[in-house]
């Protein structure tokens, strides 16, 4: 039995802690930005994600993401089945100083929220029943296969592709499928004059940010397994490259329309919190402000991407994560340096990454298609008509997000 680190396990589980709270920060970010009679229909989807993908994972998620791989396309699923292998014992293949059982959980956590992603795109569309036959296929046909890969030994590895936390696993894969689910489920019905259109709750869409930013440390700086030099590198670059996105979008939403808006400081950091992440264990903090910088102008004037392709990614999902992971995963083979991690800016790196981005965005676009055409077959996917004009949360749930703004505003009239 190798050594326990007791520091480095430490870490780690704080970082496992600070990626999981990732998923409630996304709930509150997306239902803040929804209309007020949608917010619960997608915070239910976001938390949900946290039990359905977590038995996935024990029962053959991790074995075919990180179990041996069985020519480099999956991981045999016998492996570690059932957490059968999976114990306080370090895995010199991940990590000499930290049990085993660790690094599951902490790429458990990646795994849950990488479908919660895509609901922002899909709002208001899509049945709860169909939506969690979706995001277990997903998970299974889509995110195991691509974590294998690039994390798990798989042929993209081999090739020399890297992805230290996730822009092309997570953000890349996420942001092309919600694109997909968007377009497949088609535009939302919003009832005329409907004047419940905007916003929920700036206030709560502040606060996910926030506590978005902060589990985003542990998201990046955790991938070095270790509390060392490379998770201080990870940690730092996080900060840096999320500071000056929010800065950069509030410059060209501010040049473009005149003022700037609170939602879109926000929007604009999370955009550089994406673009970093591939490339956080990978570059100097002077490199992280430039891909935070380059980020959110990629993810900015994606807008125009989404306008000629026509399909109502609701939050924009596409243009955020897609965009941003897809961004930064291709500036590792620009800024790499040999002198915080074994990779180097290089022409090699730089078309290496395209290869892998290009299959990957494929795949996750041919499958997700794929799935949801299955799924529509056997039952339909979208809510109806009336559902959608009316809202998702009295109808499919029961409940209210507002319920006491509610009855005081009847009162008061």
């Amino acid at each position: 039995m190798n050594a326990i680190n007791p520091g480095d396990t430490a870490f780690l589980l704080v970082c496992t802690a600070l990626v999981c709270m990732m998923t409630p920060a996304l709930a509150l970010f997306y239902g803040g930005l929804v209309r007020q009679r949608d917010v619960l229909s997608i915070m239910i989807q976001n938390f949900v994600c946290m039990g359905v993908i977590s038995l996935i994972w024990v029962f053959g998620g991790f074995s075919l993401a990180f179990g041996p791989s069985v020519g480099g396309i999956i991981g045999n699923i016998g492996t570690y089945f059932g957490m059968y292998g999976v114990g306080v014992d370090p895995n010199p293949t991940y990590a000499n100083g930290v049990p085993f059982i660790l690094i599951f959980g902490y790429q458990m956590m990646f795994a849950i929220i990488t479908p919660a992603l895509m609901t922002g795109a899909f709002v208001g569309r899509i049945k709860f029943g169909a939506y969690l036959v979706f995001i277990a296929l997903w998970t299974i046909l889509i995110y195991l296969p691509v974590a294998h890969w690039i994390w798990g030994g798989g042929f993209l590895s081999r090739l020399g592709v890297v992805d230290f936390a996730g822009g092309i696993v997570i953000h890349a894969a996420a942001g092309v499928s919600a694109l997909a689910t968007a377009r497949f489920l088609g535009k939302r019905l919003i009832a005329s004059g409907d004047s419940g259109s905007g916003p929920a709750s700036l206030p709560i869409v502040a606060v996910g940010a926030g506590l978005l930013w902060f589990g985003w440390f542990g998201f990046n700086a955790g991938g070095a397994y270790a509390a060392n030099a490379l998770a201080a590198y990870a940690f730092t670059n996080t900060m840096l490259a999320g500071s000056i996105a929010m800065l950069v979008w509030m410059f060209w939403e501010w040049r473009e329309t005149g003022r700037p808006s609170f939602s879109g400081v926000l929007v604009g950091a999370v955009t550089g919190l994406a673009t970093i992440t591939p490339a956080s264990g990978y570059v100097e903090p002077m490199s992280a402000l430039l891909i935070g910088a380059i980020g959110a102008t990629a993810c900015y004037y994606a807008k125009y991407i989404q306008k000629w392709l026509k399909v109502d990614d609701t939050l924009e999902v596409f243009r955020a994560h897609g965009v941003g992971g897809i961004t930064g995963a291709l500036l590792i083979g620009v800024l790499a340096s040999s002198n915080i991690n074994a990779v180097s800016a290089s022409l090699h790196q730089f078309l290496v990454q395209a290869l892998a981005i290009v299959i990957v965005v494929v795949y996750a676009w041919i499958v997700t298609y794929v799935i949801l055409k299955v799924l529509d077959v056997l039952g339909s996917l979208r809510v109806p008509a009336e559902v959608q004009k009316e809202g998702l949360d009295n109808d499919l749930y029961g409940e209210q997000a507002f319920s006491l703004w509610n009855m005081k505003a009847k009162a008061d009239s």
